[in-house]
C-alpha cells in the first residue's frame, strides 16, 4: 500500500524545493493537498512521479515541477480572485484555493469539470467553485482576477481571456512553438500584457489556445 503522505513530502523536497521553490505558501500548499485524489482512477499510485499525467484527448495534469514554478512566479497571494484555466480533476484548483481567496476552476470538458466539482467537494474545499465553458474565453461574470494560471500549452492568448485580468493582474501559461516551448509571466499594463520568459517547459496546447495558420501556396 502507497504512502501518500511520504509520496507527497517526496515530492516537494525532491522535485519541488530542488527547483529553488520555496515560498512557504506553495511548500505548505502542495503538502497538504492529496495530488492522488484528483487524478484519474488506477493512477495513484503514480500520482507523485515527476511527470505529466494524463486525462485523455490530449488534456494533462501538469508536472509537479513546472506547476510548482509557475506558482513561484506569479506569487498568488490571500487576498487575490484566481482563474484557473483548464482545472482538469480539480488538483491545481486545491492547490491554488489554499494560497488564495477564491478559485474559479474552469473546465470545458463536461466529464472533468464534473469530476473535479466532485473531487473539490470531497475534499471540503469551500473557495474553489467549478465552472464549464470553453477555456478561451475564460469566465468574465466572475471577474475581473487579479491572477489566471493556464494549466496547458498556449500559442496565442484570447483577447477575451487578457481583458479578464485587473490592471497590474498576473497571468503564467506556457507558450508553444512546435515541439518547443516556455513558460511566461505576463502582467497586464495600459498597453496590454507585459510577458517575460521564466523557464522552458512543454505541455500540450489547450482547445481554443491554437494560432490560426496563414494558408500557403
Amino acid at each position: 500500500m502507497t504512502d501518500f503522505a511520504a509520496a507527497r513530502e517526496a515530492m516537494v523536497d525532491c522535485q519541488v524545493r530542488t527547483a529553488d521553490v520555496t515560498r512557504y505558501p506553495i511548500i505548505e500548499a502542495l503538502l497538504r493537498v492529496p495530488r492522488e485524489e484528483y487524478v484519474p482512477q488506477g493512477m495513484k499510485p503514480v500520482a507523485y512521479l515527476g511527470d505529466d499525467i494524463a486525462l485523455g484527448n490530449g488534456r494533462v495534469i501538469l508536472d509537479p515541477r513546472v506547476f510548482a514554478k509557475m506558482l513561484d512566479a506569479i506569487n498568488v497571494g490571500p487576498k487575490d480572485l484566481v482563474l484557473d484555466v483548464g482545472c482538469g480533476l480539480g488538483y491545481s484548483s486545491a492547490v491554488l484555493a489554499r494560497m488564495s481567496e477564491a478559485v474559479i476552476a474552469l473546465e470545458e470538458d463536461p466529464d472533468l469539470a464534473r469530476q473535479a466539482e466532485a473531487n473539490l467537494n470531497a475534499q471540503d474545499v469551500d473557495n474553489a467553485v467549478a465552472e464549464t465553458g470553453p477555456l478561451a474565453e475564460g469566465k468574465a461574470n466572475h471577474g475581473p482576477f487579479d491572477a489566471i494560471v493556464i494549466e496547458g500549452g498556449i500559442e496565442m492568448l484570447p483577447e477575451a481571456l487578457a481583458a479578464q485580468l485587473k490592471p497590474g493582474g498576473r497571468i503564467v501559461a506556457i507558450f508553444m512553438d512546435g515541439a518547443n516551448g516556455q513558460a511566461r509571466l505576463g502582467i497586464a499594463t495600459n498597453a496590454g500584457i507585459a510577458w517575460r520568459r521564466i523557464f522552458d517547459a512543454t505541455a500540450p496546447v489547450l482547445p481554443g489556445f491554437s494560432e490560426t495558420k496563414a494558408f500557403e501556396f
